[in-house]
């Protein structure tokens, strides 16, 4: 490549990434500055927040052990966001896919435990589908809109969850923490490696994440998808599949988040109970919009959301701060990301508006007519 093309492709490369890159910067800013509000040493803090996500190789395993989840529920926001929806409900779709996978050992004859791991993916990954499958079917078909209906699905899914761990399918010795029957330790999970102490679900996140963008980039559902997302009267007018297609993404994404649910209970906790219940599909959200529903992109925003969700034990230990402080720093970054993404859009529309204003100018020395 030559030396004088260099600039314009790595500003290409990169001006994607801007406002995603500046609500990083502008929510550490905040943030220190909340902390400085507070008489706690701030600039300690931050140095912390990098400590604690990426200071050892302990701290890189609890990071990527967090991101492994969030790479999956970010999927369940990003594959829909293709066709133009926003489902915001991976929340739910994870914890019905953890319990389906840990139920169905229980409802299945002895198998060798690669067998039964596989089973438990797919049956979490069905579950998942359907559950998320149905923000679609109501969007298309009843015209409901799915944010809010993903949204209240979530609650609907916990509570259900919640229902069925504490009485049918609760174990009887699970006293003080109801939970089902543990999974038997052949079909555990366990880690990568004996020297790398993080489980398999963040190969699967990231095998996932390389699929997805095999999927919307490079192949002929994703460039439909492309056209539905952009505009669905156009791509009903071409004949594209239009309700097809939005279910094929809900499906897929709820798939993803049922998977993440069952690594958490064959690689973490063992058995389905309230633990699953620990906002990785909030977090999901926060991980797509910064990645900016790139599949490729989710993988480091994950990496960095991982990373700040674990901090927040350094930070309770060294600075007597609250474990949930590091929640803060989470809703600044959204908040910031919304900001720099409206600020984006009308600095493209104001380019666009001068371009047309100047298209409209008589050129330099053409006679002007009355």
């Amino acid at each position: 490549m030559k030396a004088n093309n260099l600039l314009p492709w790595t500003v290409r490369l990169m001006l994607p990434a801007l406002p995603t890159l500046m609500a990083v910067v502008s929510s550490g800013l905040l943030f220190l500055l909340f902390l400085s509000i507070q008489g706690k040493p701030s600039l300690e803090a931050g140095a912390l927040v990098i400590q604690g996500a990426f200071g050892s190789v302990f701290d890189w395993e609890n990071t990527l052990q967090r991101a492994a989840p969030l790479m999956l529920t970010a999927l369940c926001v990003a594959l829909p966001a293709r066709a133009g929806l926003i489902i915001i409900g991976g929340e739910g779709a994870l914890v019905l896919g953890g319990l389906a996978a840990a139920v169905t050992p229980l409802w299945l004859p002895a198998l060798p435990p690669p067998a039964m791991q596989i089973l438990m993916g797919l049956a979490a990954m069905l579950v998942g589908g359907i559950w998320i499958g149905i923000s679609g079917w109501l969007r298309q078909k009843r015209g409901l809109n799915e944010t809010i209906s993903s949204l209240l699905l979530s609650y609907i899914a916990i509570a259900l969850f919640r229902q069925l761990v504490e009485g049918p399918l609760r174990d009887p010795a699970s006293l003080n923490k109801p939970s089902t029957v543990p999974l038997k330790d052949a079909y555990m999970i366990g880690n990568i490696s004996d020297a790398f102490e993080v489980h398999w679900g963040l190969a699967a996140g990231v095998i996932a994440c390389v699929l997805a963008y095999i999927l919307v980039r490079h192949s002929v559902k994703g460039f439909s998808l492309g056209v539905v997302g952009g505009n669905v009267r156009t791509a009903r007018m071409i004949g594209l599949p239009v309700d097809r297609l939005v279910l094929l993404t809900c499906v897929l994404g709820g798939a993803a988040a049922g998977l993440a649910g069952m690594f958490e209970v064959a690689a973490v906790q063992g058995s389905a109970n309230d633990a699953l219940i620990a906002g990785y599909g909030t977090g999901g959200i926060l991980v797509a919009f910064a990645a900016r529903q790139h599949p490729l992109g989710i993988i480091l925003c994950a990496t960095l959301v991982g990373g700040i969700e674990a901090s927040g034990s350094l930070l309770q230990r060294r600075l007597d701060l609250p474990d949930a402080t590091t929640l803060i720093l989470e809703g600044l970054l959204f908040t910031n990301l919304l900001a720099w993404e409206a600020m984006g859009n009308r600095i493209m529309l104001w380019r666009i508006r001068l371009a047309e204003r100047q298209a409209d100018l008589p050129e330099q020395g053409e006679p002007q007519h009355d």
